[in-house]
C-alpha cells in the first residue's frame, strides 16, 4: 500500500526545521485585531491549495477537489500572534463562474468551530459578491450542515436588514441588493420566518413583499 503508514513517527520539529512560512503564501487583504484573511490564487500557489484541500478531506465526508485547484481563489482566515499566522479555515471560489456561485467549498478546524469563523467566511463572500455587483450564492447542493448554517446566515441578514424599515414595505429586490444573497436564497430564509407576502397585483415574483406590522 502506499497509503500513510499509522506507525510512521510524526516530527513537526523537523518539519519546523526546513519551513520558513509563517503566513500563507499570498497577499493578506483583510486584518482585524489578530485575525487576518489571505486570498491565495489557485493557479500560482497549485501546493499550498492542493494540501488545504486534502486537509478539508479529513472533515469533510463529500470533499472531492484537491488536484485541479487552478480555476480556484482560497480565502484562507488566520489567527494571528508573534509565531506567525495559524490556519482557522478557509473557503474556496471559483474564478470564472456562470452560476453566480460565490462559494465553493468551506472548512473551519475542529478546534476553531463555534466561535463565529464559518460566519465570517460565509459573510466574507457575500463582501465579495456585492463588490462584483452581483448576488451569490454557495454552491449546490449544500451538506445537511452547511445547509443549517447558510439558512440561519440568511435569516440573521434579513432581519439585521429589515429592522430599521419596520414601518415600511420591503421589496425582496432591495436586500438582495443591500445583502449581496441571491433572491431564492432570500426566499428560504422568509419562508423560514413566516413573513413573507405577495402583491396580489402582480405575477412578477420580483415584487414580493414583505408586511412587517
Amino acid at each position: 500500500s502506499s497509503g500513510i503508514n499509522a506507525e510512521w513517527p510524526l516530527r513537526p520539529g523537523r518539519h519546523q526545521s526546513k519551513c520558513f512560512l509563517r503566513q500563507p503564501p499570498a497577499n493578506e487583504i483583510y486584518r482585524h485585531e489578530n485575525i487576518s484573511l489571505f486570498e491565495v490564487d489557485g493557479a500560482k500557489n497549485k501546493l499550498y491549495c492542493r494540501n488545504l484541500c486534502l486537509l478539508a478531506k479529513m472533515f469533510l465526508d463529500h470533499k472531492t477537489l484537491y488536484y485541479d485547484v487552478e480555476p480556484f481563489l482560497f480565502y484562507v482566515l488566520t489567527l494571528n500572534d508573534d509565531y506567525g499566522s495559524h490556519l482557522v479555515g478557509y473557503f474556496s471560489k471559483e474564478k470564472n463562474c456562470v452560476r453566480n456561485y460565490n462559494l465553493s467549498c468551506i472548512m473551519t478546524l475542529p478546534h476553531t468551530q463555534r466561535q463565529g469563523y464559518g460566519k465570517l467566511l460565509i459573510d466574507f463572500s457575500y463582501v465579495l459578491s456585492k463588490l462584483e455587483g452581483k448576488p451569490g450564492t454557495p454552491e449546490k447542493p449544500l451538506s445537511d450542515l452547511g445547509l443549517i448554517s447558510y439558512r440561519s446566515y440568511w435569516r440573521c441578514k434579513v432581519l439585521t436588514y429589515i429592522k430599521p424599515h419596520i414601518n415600511d414595505n420591503v421589496i425582496i429586490t432591495d436586500i438582495s441588493k443591500s445583502t449581496g444573497i441571491l433572491f431564492e436564497d432570500l426566499v428560504l430564509a422568509l419562508h423560514d420566518l413566516e413573513i413573507l407576502d405577495y402583491d396580489d397585483k402582480s405575477t412578477d415574483c420580483d415584487s414580493a413583499l414583505i408586511p412587517l406590522l
